[in-house]
């Protein structure tokens, strides 16, 4: 088994010029490490020695019985190690000690044991020496400012260095979403580099895009390294010094090259986006190189997954290094953008469509079009699942085109993510800008998904969407939602809600991120805080449940198999069924075999694999053997990838039938019947493959068929219709959704305001915390009952009641009531009048509004587009709060006349409106 897995490595045990065996060691000391082995006089014999090119053994390999453990040869092994030194002189050899299905390597003087996959190749072995005796203390060590030359950013790279130096191999960086982590990532790896520490880095993404990313910040900071892929490479280069793979990419090459790339191949393994989802899926990955590992999460400390800091080794929960969102944006300068939060709901997302919701003319409608209105009865959170409704998505766009922040030509929208539920809901709101917007010709937004290769490479979607004008609106689903730098982006809308707190602050990463001064495009001038429209009410779901959802994991299907199936052996057992436990025994001792040998899990389970291969386990079955199997074994399925799943489904399903009518459960026998009797009814008989079955399909769907059946004919019904279930049609999740075009009504339309502990509350929420708060103080509270009874209060009283509210609820200032009650003009205390109900108090957008209608009526000649030019007007003034006369002859205003107001007003009458705006912005 060792001479197989050196084989494996490029090591010919039969050529004394790369191993010797039984290599003799001497050793001239009586006392002292030598006596605590096994001697020959004066000599110990090691297992076997591995040489260098220049004759010089660079590794010891102490080999133990595959029945022993294999740690009873660790202490031999270093002791030979350190007397071939001394017989030979010069560097101490690598420390190996293995019992065949377990290698573990010691780099001696430098990190205690592990495990590994596998034993490195000569060139490995050579590598690791002239690491282990040309690195450079990391203590002092240059960082490369050019690369990440923000102060938080030195500290992380300082963080990791240290943290090296102290012997440690795996770090994790939780820095927030536009702080740079891959900038910090390649300044690490560029110090490593030049110390020696190490020569070759794997950056792990989980995205192609996101490849593409990294592979063009590996080219911009470190252009002399060589990079792996170049464009059009498929086959993994041994001459480069960095590679960016996706997860699925790497595994892939893992499992198909069967140990073709060494387990040593990589010194530093940079792990993008480190969540517990990630190695669940790609955890073979680590498995296999289980080497020094870079972690990157912009997951806030409190949110990550406990496994995660057991993965890096941070026990106590702490990361290497932590450097949050509020601290960039809090940063002066700021190192991240902010946010503001509108939350956009419709009438239908409220209060669902029915007969009560759907308006007396779309009811005509529908009576004409020949449907049942009492048919029609959807909730709100049925939208775009089993419904789908053209007129919310429509009332939605017009909202964003509306309220998003535009750029400085104030028409249209500035870099935007639509984050979507699905495709079909993308392409939905795809084609209604297309209806809506006809003018920019289909340019304004475009669908990007991961599975459209338009997407990807130069002068693709992506690219445009970076670097080009148009499109402005990038419709995403998932694809766009982490990982990918955009710093123009502006706008964010949420059309789908998102369980995953984790998830949702990625998204909101996107738009995170400051423009560069040197670098800002025409469509985006300025971004000193970015838009987030939130039509699902995520912010407010996210307050009540901080941690988002809690998945429960699912099991796979191969490992539901197994289990099931050990379920039956055990019924069986306990039965008395001997006949039922040989032919389950041996089913399972076939699913064993077929485990994917190239696995790295089933590689590291082979001591447990060998127990199982044993004829003696299998001859007695016994309770406790099935409980191990369970442990141990069942596990290993879900390495399971490449298999016919809709085959593996229907197994599945006689199994867990066969098991309820060995157990006597006969209303549960009866429904999972049912169930197999319909996927055989769905066979399509068109095929020529299931018509050579049609006789057993029509007589599997009959009752005479099921009463006398016997557990070898489900065998056979198994081995005949499993692999023809794949011809089945598949579902079109959209099949069975209603489609309707009903007008929906804006609902509600408020700014979310942020507090000092990251929590979200909404304005009308706000409004109401205030106004209960009050009225609650106002029966003990002198200053309040004073003015509740109509008495004037002094400033210093109305100091003293504002200090005290504010440490009631610190949410409760001056700034925040102007805010929420939109009037910046008004004090303190007359918003507490207003509250007690005392004073009315008109906010910004009544008073604009009323005095613009009083100046129609006082105008009553004024032409249409004259009037619309005033509502143009007004909206600009409500929105922006101040307005100059220099701004009337420039965008938004030249839509209604090329010369703005000049064009449309007389002097004397632009001199009226310039006297009304200057009054009512003041």
């Amino acid at each position: 088994m060792i001479d197989r897995e050196l084989a494996q490595s490029g090591w010919n045990v039969n050529d004394p010029t790369q191993v010797i065996e039984e290599f003799d060691i001497l050793t001239s000391a009586p006392d002292g490490v030598a006596e605590s082995v096994s001697n020959y006089g004066n000599h110990q014999f090691s297992d076997y020695v591995l040489l260098g090119k220049n004759g010089k053994p660079l590794a010891v390999v102490e080999a133990k019985s595959t029945s022993k453990d294999a740690a009873i040869g660790r202490e031999q092994a270093k002791q030979y190690c350190y007397n071939i030194q001394i017989q030979i002189g010069g560097k101490l050899p690598f420390c190996f000690y293995t019992n065949g299905h377990e290698i573990f390597f010691w780099d001696l003087e430098n990190y205690p044991p592990r495990r590994v996959m596998g034993f490195p190749t000569r060139e490995d072995l050579e590598r690791f020496q002239y690491i282990r005796h040309n690195k450079k203390p990391l203590t002092h060590e240059f960082i490369n400012k050019d690369i990440a030359g923000r102060d938080y950013q030195i500290r992380a790279i300082r963080s990791v260095l240290e943290a090296i130096e102290a012997k440690k191999r795996d770090f994790l960086l939780v820095m927030a979403t536009g702080t740079g982590k891959t900038r910090t990532c390649i300044a690490v790896a560029d110090v490593l580099m030049r110390t020696s520490h190490v020569e070759r880095v794997l950056f792990l993404v989980d995205r192609i895009a996101l490849r593409e990313q990294a592979l063009s910040a590996f080219k911009e900071h470190l252009p002399n390294e060589p990079r792996w892929p170049n464009v059009g490479e498929k086959l993994i280069a041994g001459d480069r010094r960095i590679y960016v793979s996706t997860y699925p990419t790497m595994l892939n090459i893992l499992r198909e090259n069967d140990r073709k790339l060494s387990p040593h191949f990589f010194d530093l393994i940079v792990v993008d986006e480190s969540h517990r989802s990630i190695y669940n899926t790609f955890g073979e990955i680590l498995d296999y190189f289980k080497t020094m590992t870079l972690g990157l999460t912009a997951t806030p400390t409190d949110i990550i997954d406990h496994n995660t800091f057991k993965l890096f080794h941070c026990e106590d929960g702490l990361p290497t290094f932590a450097y949050t969102f509020e601290e960039a944006v809090n940063n002066v300068p700021p190192y991240l953008c902010s946010f503001q939060v509108m939350k956009i709901q419709t009438r239908f997302q409220m209060e669902g469509i029915s007969k009560r919701t759907i308006s007396l003319e779309d009811q005509k409608r529908l009576i004409l079009e020949g449907k049942e209105i009492e048919e029609i009865n959807f909730e709100g959170t049925q939208l775009e699942k089993q419904v789908v409704n053209k007129g919310t998505n429509i009332l939605i766009v017009k909202e964003f085109m509306d309220e998003c922040i535009k750029d400085h030509n104030g028409v249209l929208p500035g870099k935007t993510i639509f984050f979507c539920s699905s495709k079909a809901h993308a392409r939905r709101i795809e084609t209604i800008f297309d209806q809506l917007y006809p003018q920019y010709k289909g340019e304004l937004a475009k669908v990007l998904v991961s599975d459209d290769p338009r997407v990807y490479g130069k002068g693709g979607l992506l690219d445009q969407f970076t670097n080009n004008d148009m499109p402005r609106i990038a419709i995403s689903v998932d694809m766009l939602d982490t990982g990918i730098d955009i710093r123009e982006l502006v706008n964010l809308v949420f059309t789908k809600p998102v369980y995953s707190y984790t998830k949702f602050w990625q998204m909101i990463g996107r738009g995170t991120r400051l423009l560069e001064p040197k670098k800002i495009k025409p469509w985006c001038t300025q971004k000193d805080v970015f838009l987030i429209i939130d039509c699902w009410d995520n912010f407010e779901y996210f307050k009540l449940n901080p941690k988002g959802k809690e998945l429960t994991p699912q099991v796979p299907l191969p490992v539901k198999l197994v289990g099931l199936r050990i379920d039956k052996i055990e019924t069986a057992l306990t039965k008395n069924k001997p006949d039922i436990v040989l032919r389950e025994a041996g089913k399972l001792k076939e699913q064993i075999r077929l485990l994917p040998q190239t696995s790295v899990v089933i590689k590291e389970a082979a001591a447990l694999l060998s127990d199982v291969g044993k004829a003696s386990f299998w001859d007695t079955l016994t309770h406790e053997k099935l409980h191990w199997l369970r442990i141990h074994i069942k596990p290993l399925f879900k390495t399971f990838s490449d298999a016919d799943f809709k085959a593996m489904r229907f197994e599945r399903d006689l199994l867990e039938y066969t098991l309820a009518v060995l157990n006597e459960e006969t209303i549960k026998a009866e429904t999972l019947k049912t169930g197999i009797v319909e996927q055989i009814s769905e066979l399509p008989l068109s095929v020529p493959f299931v018509k050579l079955e049609e006789s057993l399909i029509r007589s599997a769907q009959g009752n005479h068929y099921w009463r006398s059946i016997s557990d070898h004919d489900l065998d056979s019904l198994c081995d005949k219709l499993g692999p023809l279930m794949k011809f089945c049609e598949q579902e079109d999740p959209g099949a069975n959704q209603v489609h309707l075009n009903l007008a929906d009504k804006l609902h509600n339309k408020e700014m979310v305001e942020f507090g000092p502990q990251h929590e979200a509350v909404s304005i009308s929420r706000y409004r109401d915390m205030v106004e209960a708060l009050i009225m609650e103080l106002t029966s003990s509270h002198p200053i309040l009952q004073k003015l509740q009874n109509g008495k004037d209060v002094t400033a210093q009283e109305a100091q003293a009641l504002a200090e005290q509210l504010h440490s009631e609820h610190p949410h409760i200032t001056e700034r925040l009531l102007r805010q929420v009650y939109k009037n910046k003009k008004a004090r303190f205390i007359q918003f507490i009048r207003h509250i007690l109900g005392l004073e009315v108090l008109k906010s910004f957008p009544e008073s604009v509004s009323e005095a613009f209608e009083q100046f129609i009526q006082q105008h009553t000649t004024l032409s249409s587009r004259q009037l619309a030019f005033l509502n143009l007007l007004k909206e600009v003034v409500i929105e922006r709060e101040a307005i100059e006369k220099k701004d009337l002859i420039h965008a938004p205003f030249t839509v209604i006349h090329p010369q703005g107001i000049r064009g449309v007003f007389s002097p004397a009458e632009i001199k009226e409106i310039l006297s009304l705006t200057q009054r009512l912005v003041a």
